[in-house]
């Protein structure tokens, strides 16, 4: 966003952030691939060799708890739609969107999108934060600045939720991998 812009929405996004990369930071694909229960959101590697994720049918808790893959899958998914349809053609679905298949993958292909975003958000004005004619996902009809602050709140609960997971796998019991 240029000088004249919130710089609230960068800072926030700056904090969002530096979250997300200490959670990333030293993630192994072991991590990534363990399932904190059994039941609960993951990715499957299909015949083609792609890591397709798992798309649950409502968001209620009795789903259970992500694993990590998903949740970095989520990540990819949600900030690559997000671009497509606010800078890009639209045309982009949740199909399309893979999971890269390692935690290095993983978190490369976040790191770039990470910089697509910033490229994106450096061209913008207060006009363009007020306009509603970028906001095309992951709602319409408002101003495009609240696709930025969504962006960021959602950036940092995915985050958190890594965090969560990595606690949970630091203490569990018995050293199984359970990579399917």
């Amino acid at each position: 966003m240029n000088n004249q812009s919130p710089n609230y929405l960068t800072r926030q996004f700056e904090t969002a952030w530096k979250f997300t990369g200490y959670h990333l930071d030293g993630l192994t694909t072991e991590e990534c691939l363990w399932r904190p229960a059994p039941k609960g959101l993951h990715v499957h590697q299909s015949a083609d060799g792609l890591w397709r994720a798992e798309w649950p049918d409502h968001e209620g808790y009795d789903i259970g708890p992500p694993s990590i893959a998903w949740l970095t899958w989520h990540i990819c998914f949600w900030w690559s739609m997000t671009l497509n349809h606010s800078f890009g053609d639209g045309t982009l679905a949740r199909e399309n969107v893979i999971w890269p298949g390692s935690a290095d993958a993983v978190r490369e292909r976040i790191t770039q999108l990470q910089a697509e975003w910033r490229a994106a958000l450096e061209q913008l004005s207060d006009e363009d934060l007020l306009s509603t004619q970028r906001t095309r996902w992951p709602f319409k009809d408002r101003p495009f600045g609240d696709v930025v602050a969504w962006l960021n709140v959602e950036l940092t609960k995915n985050a958190s939720e890594i965090g969560y997971a990595r606690f949970l796998y630091a203490v569990r019991e018995g050293k199984e991998s359970t990579q399917e």
